[in-house]
């Protein structure tokens, strides 16, 4: 493996009946806050009045910014910020999933930055301090919740990029699966899907001698393929809520990524195609990475192999290593198929009329990829194969 440093001064807070633990943990960082949100559904379910009871308890002063889109907008980051700067907000609370956190985590840093934020997330600028902020997380799906990573939609531009930086870690995160039961199975499906696409990005890469993360990184995945079915039969099961809620934190949080760098270029394909059409961010995942996992089969046929044998139980008897590779590829598109994901990209209505745009907002930083180096021809030769 390489060499590496690691860091996460992440407070999970895990659990049911965990949400009191916001009386204790905001306050330690002054009085007034600014509660951030989506679109509503936290009022639906109830868990918007739990929050405003618990921090009125605690003694603080609340503010809002409700509306964080899916895919979250830079124009609404700057609405926050613009209340933080206005209001003296001295810190945050996100709540709901990972879009809600991502357009949190730029907040908290563009409030301390006298520019405009997307000069942080465009590597224009870096973050040099953040407001602190915790998390009340309500769908599993991005890790968003104990990570420092970001992705930030310019809706003007249709550019979307991820970011991150020291200051964007959440200080706490509370993890109730409770909170979970209500997720309609739409988005429960893109979340699984996220989860696991996720810890394949970690899982291809070029590292020697990684038994113990290979195995890390497969149990979770087999966990998660082990659940995945009986939560689609069950949404409102709290066990398999638990258990894929846990998974999704621990499938981005660097514990899988200890000693190696993941691939990320299916991740730097999909934004592109999500800041052209909107489409949610899973879903496109689901399309494009079965096909770049057959585009790359044969920069290491092995891995593929071992990912199919070991996640998938793929028999490798009398098949060569690219057979069993892309017997398990084939499984897993299968797999997310039998939950409803999406498996073409005409089933968002996407044709290749705006490929070669995509293409070029994939490569606006060069070639990308740490697995498996991608040019602007591989990339259309994905998006083409995933149409």
């Amino acid at each position: 493996m390489n060499a590496f440093s690691f860091y996460n001064p992440v407070k999970l807070i895990f659990g049911k009946g965990q949400l009191e633990a916001v009386k204790k943990e905001l306050p330690k960082y002054g009085k007034k806050v600014l509660v951030v949100y989506g679109g509503g559904s936290i009022k639906k379910n109830g868990l918007y009045d739990e929050v405003m009871a618990a921090l009125g308890e605690a003694g603080l002063e609340i503010f809002e910014l409700a509306g964080v889109e899916p895919n979250p907008r830079i124009s609404t980051a700057r609405k926050g910020i613009e209340i933080c700067k206005k209001e003296g907000i001295e810190m945050l609370l996100a709540v709901g999933g990972g879009s809600v956190i991502d357009c949190t985590k730029l907040i908290a840093c563009g409030a301390k930055y006298d520019g405009d934020a997307w000069d942080l997330v465009s590597r224009k600028a870096k973050a040099t301090d953040g407001l602190p902020f915790g998390t009340v997380l309500t769908i599993a799906a991005t890790g968003s919740e104990m990570n420092a990573g970001s992705v930030i939609t310019n809706e003007e531009t249709q550019e979307k990029y991820g970011w991150g930086s020291p200051f964007s870690f959440p200080k706490f995160s509370i993890l109730d699966p409770t909170y979970t039961l209500t997720v309609p199975k739409d988005q429960t499906i893109y979340g699984i899907v996220d989860m696991m696409s996720h810890i394949f990005e970690q899982y291809f890469n070029n590292a020697v001698n990684t038994p113990v993360q290979d195995r890390m990184c497969e149990g979770v995945l087999k966990a998660v393929i082990e659940t995945a079915p009986k939560l689609m039969e069950d949404l409102n099961s709290y066990e398999h809520r638990e258990t894929i809620l846990f998974a999704g934190t621990m499938g981005l949080n660097k514990f899988l990524e200890m000693g190696y760098n993941g691939d990320w270029g299916t991740h730097n394909i999909e934004h592109a195609v999500s800041a052209v059409y909107d489409i949610p961010h899973a879903g496109g995942l689901a399309i494009l990475f079965p096909q770049w996992m057959r585009h790359n089969v044969k920069q290491n046929p092995s891995r593929f192999a071992q990912m199919a044998e070991r996640v998938f139980e793929v028999d490798p008897e009398g098949k060569t290593a690219e057979e069993v590779a892309y017997e398990g590829i084939d499984r897993l598109q299968q797999f997310w198929t039998s939950l409803g994901a999406p498996t073409r990209l005409e089933d968002y209505e996407i044709d290749d009329s705006k490929i070669e745009i995509i293409a070029d907002k994939a490569m606006v930083y060069g070639e990308f990829g740490n697995f498996a180096k991608m040019d602007k021809e591989n990339v259309i030769e994905i998006l083409q194969a995933s149409l």
